[in-house]
């Protein structure tokens, strides 16, 4: 039992560390061609600030998983020994508890200050009083709605138009969003923009982003289909599984086009019959 309970506890080591290493068989099989480390490939202009935090968290995270699996399959090893000598009553050892509880607090401290930065980007000096809003974002059980402006770039005039699942923006440009709840707590979630943010009723919230034009053309570079998911990570009730949606990224020209065809879409749709 001893050899059985030690072999358990290494191979648990080991699997956790290949697991680390050999990201690209995740999910018992190749990962997407643009899944460079557990993540898809960034394509927003601070994209890499949160992929720098996720990689200095995960390597902590792999540290002391390593020590800690280590020493626990030293000490089975070790004190699982028959042994005929008596046990010998032991209080604790007050250095020893300062020491791993200074270490985790060190770290945490470390994380901190890490992100200091990145949140004020943002949520903070990223997003500016006044600044034209792209489109506003409607979630609900269970789909994701959004609404444009249209030219004009007011909304509540004529020429506002809304999709359904498919949200479309230009690239290369800071875009503002409103985020809404029609109902309960949803999360709006874009992996490839690393752009998180929970939708609360009754609230407003905005977001922001900017898709960098060339790292999503080198992203999706010989690829036909080049929109990529939008995940609700809350979850919002029996049909969670299925809210999802994409995002379409075009240049603006491309961007244009597609907003007067939407605008003279709904005029046509919403002109009264003769």
């Amino acid at each position: 039992m001893r050899f059985i309970l030690t072999l358990l506890l290494a191979a648990t080591l080991i699997l956790g560390v290949w697991s680390f290493i050999g990201y690209e068989n995740w999910l018992l099989g190749p990962s997407p061609a643009n899944y460079p480390w557990w993540w898809p490939a960034e394509i927003s202009t601070f994209g890499e600030d949160i992929d720098f935090l996720f990689r200095l968290i995960a390597v902590m995270v792999l540290v002391m998983f390593v020590l800690t699996m280590a020493l626990l399959v030293a000490f089975v090893w070790k004190y699982s020994a028959p042994r005929e000598d008596k046990g010998v009553f032991s209080h604790g050892n007050h250095k020893l508890e300062m020491t791993w509880t200074a270490i985790p607090a060190g770290l945490l401290v470390v994380i901190a200050f890490s992100q200091m930065g990145t949140w004020a980007d943002i949520k903070m000096s990223g997003q500016t009083e006044g600044e034209t809003v792209h489109a506003e974002i409607f979630a609900s059980q269970f789909d994701w709605r959004f609404r444009y402006a249209g030219p004009d770039e007011r909304f509540g005039t004529a020429d506002d138009f809304d999709s359904v699942y498919e949200l479309v923006v230009p690239a290369d440009e800071k875009l503002v969003f409103h985020l809404r709840s029609y109902d309960v707590l949803h999360s709006f979630f874009v992996p490839m923009l690393r752009v998180k943010q929970d939708a609360v009723p009754g609230m407003t919230i905005p977001i922001w982003f900017e898709v960098d034009g060339e790292e999503w053309q080198e992203a999706f570079e010989g690829l036909e289909d080049k929109t990529f998911d939008i995940i609700c990570t809350e979850l919002c009730g029996w049909g969670h599984y299925k809210m999802s949606g994409r995002v379409r990224v075009l240049d603006r020209e491309s961007y244009d086009a597609w907003e007067a065809e939407q605008v003279a879409l709904h005029y046509s749709t919403d002109a009264p019959a003769d």
